[in-house]
């Protein structure tokens, strides 16, 4: 296949994808469980309580967070919401969202969909990348989930970028996009309030395929939700770069999809995912915690 972008001609060839460890071989573990969901991203996790993790399964929880990207714990019903920060804790100082609901503590964000607050997390993105420093990971549980429907998907970043061709790759390598917050979360705000945070949180300019600190692949790092423009291009041609890039984000070849159960929680990777979360459960209930864990200034 070819396509256009601006005076450039690109030709699709076979995508290219790195296992979930870079010898192909399941790293082995000696204090918990692992299974992969695919051959390259996500990985349920048994025989963790995360409510009292030890120390040699936090270690290995480190490990296999890189391999895999995103990991899945099933039956932590039990985990209460200090527990839940202390157990995301372990990886660094955590977020308070300045924008977003409280639940019972101030480091857990509450997302309570159903009737009257349909769910608007359908579509990929990396969660606040408008602020300087967006965060390593999240940890996110389900206390509430509808019968059918509500899943939640994750795509590579790191595959997603290898595998698109090479002249795309040398035209983007080395050029920055802005993220903003103000096309989604103000909306809704009054306009003091939209001058009073567009002056705390100022749109952000972030690489547009950023290195990941601990492993040094190279991740897109361009979501539909934040990314407002690709930055030193002519304007038209970085809309279609930006298409381009946010196409390659959905692609099914990266994915990996939950299906949730109460006390089901998901552990992931901000650096090297975007994620994306089904709301064709209306008008049914669908709640969610998360805890979020300080990141790095992408580079």
């Amino acid at each position: 296949m070819q396509i256009t972008v601006g005076d450039h001609r690109i030709e699709f060839g076979p995508k290219r994808l790195r296992l979930g460890v870079d010898d192909g071989v399941p790293a082995s573990y000696e204090h918990l469980r692992l299974e992969p969901v695919t051959p390259y991203i996500g990985a349920e996790i048994s025989g963790v309580d995360l409510a009292a993790p030890t120390p040699a399964q936090i270690d290995e929880l480190r490990r296999a967070l890189l391999d895999w990207k995103v990991l899945f714990f099933r039956d932590q019903q039990h985990l209460t919401a200090e527990q839940h920060r202390d157990f995301a804790a372990h990886w660094g100082e955590l977020e308070v969202h300045p924008l977003l609901a409280q639940g019972e503590i101030p480091e857990v964000v509450r997302f309570d969909r159903g009737q009257e607050n349909p769910g608007t997390e359908n579509i990929w993105h990396v969660d606040v990348s408008w602020q300087q420093r967006p965060p390593l990971g999240s940890v996110l549980r389900a206390t509430d989930v509808p019968a059918a429907g509500g899943d939640t998907l994750w795509s590579d970043m790191g595959n997603a970028y290898e595998a698109l061709p090479e002249k795309i790759k040398e035209r983007i390598d080395g050029l920055t996009a802005t993220h903003d917050f103000t096309p989604t979360f103000g909306l809704g705000m009054a306009p003091d309030k939209l001058a009073e945070m567009q002056a705390k949180y100022p749109p952000q300019h972030h690489p547009v395929v950023r290195t990941h600190p601990d492993t040094g692949r190279k991740m897109l790092f361009v979501n539909g939700l934040f990314t407002t423009a690709i930055e030193g291009v002519d304007p038209e041609e970085g809309r279609e770069l930006l298409r381009l890039l946010l196409d390659q984000v959905a692609m099914p070849d990266f994915q990996v999809r939950l299906r949730w159960a109460p006390g089901t929680v998901a552990f992931w990777d901000n650096r090297a995912t975007q994620h994306y979360a089904c709301s064709d459960y209306f008008p049914h209930r669908r709640v969610m915690e998360r805890v979020a864990i300080e990141g790095d200034i992408p580079a």
